[in-house]
């Protein structure tokens, strides 16, 4: 029972990529809670790690549980999911910009 497409060019998984992604996040979210726990990393590689894992466990359940990959929908799918990170990364970053550039001006000594 490999992965099967319907008419729709909708990839649907099968137990094994399900349990897969299931092993994959329970990985993914121990590591950063061990190490949040553990206390003993410095706070910017705890972060860091945190940050990684999330990203990575995003990926994860896109392609195993939202089954989302180049050949479902013609690959319209994987084009609108990266259009919109795009636009995601866009604000964040814009954002992040913005903030410090009014906490540099504002709080300059004069």
């Amino acid at each position: 029972m490999s992965h099967s497409v319907s008419e729709h060019g909708a990839s649907h998984g099968s137990v094994k990529s399900y349990i897969v992604g299931f092993i994959l996040s329970i990985i993914l979210t121990a590591i950063p809670f061990w190490m949040v726990m553990e206390g003993s990393a410095s706070h910017a590689v705890i972060i860091g790690v945190v940050v990684i894992c999330a990203l990575v466990q995003v990926v994860v359940h896109l392609i195993y549980f939202l089954h989302l990959n180049t050949k479902s929908e013609g690959g319209w799918n994987m084009v609108a999911m990266v259009f919109a990170s795009i636009i995601i990364l866009i604000v964040v970053i814009g954002s992040l910009w913005i903030m410090w550039n009014l906490n540099y001006n504002m709080m300059m000594d004069h």
